[in-house]
């Protein structure tokens, strides 16, 4: 017999396979063949020009950004050295000179 997983959902050992889903009797889960070991992969985080981005790495800001609740303004071309990928929207925890602590998305930097 064909050792199945179990559920990610609730951990059932009693799941079985329906064509090419897996699918738990106990709180109706279903996923794909293969999904298990997908998931355990890092997400992979680019800048604007499809470079992977890494923790420590220095980074240009491509547009003029408003930030939110301020009247002020990053300017396109600001540097912002030693970034921390973080999970989220804004996948960038950062401190930029003069303005502190932010978070960014990726799709507004590039990599220098």
């Amino acid at each position: 017999m064909m050792n199945l997983p179990n559920c990610p959902e609730c951990n059932s050992e009693y799941t079985y396979e329906d064509g090419n889903l897996f699918v738990c009797p106990e709180c109706a889960h279903e996923w794909m063949i293969g999904a298990e070991t997908e998931e355990s992969e890092e997400k992979v985080v680019k800048d604007a020009n499809g470079n992977v981005l890494t923790d420590g790495d220095t980074v240009s800001v491509i547009k003029d950004l408003k930030i939110k609740g301020s009247s002020s303004i990053v300017k396109m071309g600001t540097k912002v050295k030693n970034i921390r990928l973080v999970e989220g929207d804004h996948d960038i925890d950062c401190k930029i000179e003069g303005f502190g602590a932010m978070q960014l998305k990726s799709e507004f930097v590039k990599k220098i």
